[in-house]
């Protein structure tokens, strides 16, 4: 490179922090070139690379909590919110009979669902009964001509009425069928 030539021990020749017998540029501590795999960390990382996985695991995507606060705040658009929402864990307080606990004292009825069992709690109490289903059941066993709030005592609180439900179902439809 630029003229140089490298030594059989990975280094430059001439180079006085480079030790004898390491490999890379360690310097005078010994120490690895960033990114340079040692060790028993070598071989996993080989063995990673063999079966096809990354050094490095991609990110989680944010929690239903987190794309609540997100959306609420602007700082997520919609599609990104509606594609975590298909995704995500909603839990949803119950009564003695299957199905949805919906409120009527709104313009449009609405069905109560949370984003985690902590703020199920908040609004229906300790010992309240619950079960728990992914926004793509919500999404498809919702009765026509409801709404649902989610996290309804939380800081963050969102309605979607019948209309906003309609359009997530298309959007979802045109996510799963093209």
């Amino acid at each position: 490179m630029y003229g140089y030539e490298q030594s059989a021990n990975g280094g430059y020749p001439g180079n006085p922090y480079q030790q004898a017998g390491q490999p890379g540029m360690g310097g005078m501590y010994g120490q690895q070139a960033y990114g340079t795999p040692t060790g028993a960390g070598a071989a996993y990382g080989e063995q990673q690379q063999a079966a096809g996985q990354s050094l490095y695991p991609e990110p989680s995507p944010p929690s239903l909590a987190d794309a609540v606060r997100a959306f609420t705040t602007g700082s997520m658009p919609v599609e990104d919110f509606q594609a975590i929402f298909i995704t995500s864990k909603v839990h949803c307080p119950r009564g003695d009979r299957p199905g949805f606990l919906a409120l009527h004292n709104t313009p449009t009825p609405v069905i109560p669902m949370f984003s985690s069992v902590k703020e199920l709690r908040r609004y229906a109490g300790k010992e309240s009964k619950y079960f728990t289903v992914s926004g793509a059941e919500v999404l498809d066993l919702l009765p026509t001509g409801y709404g649902f709030a989610l996290d309804m005592e939380g800081d963050h609180r969102m309605v979607f009425d019948a209309k906003a439900v309609e359009q997530m179902v298309d959007f979802t439809m045109r996510r799963m069928y093209g």
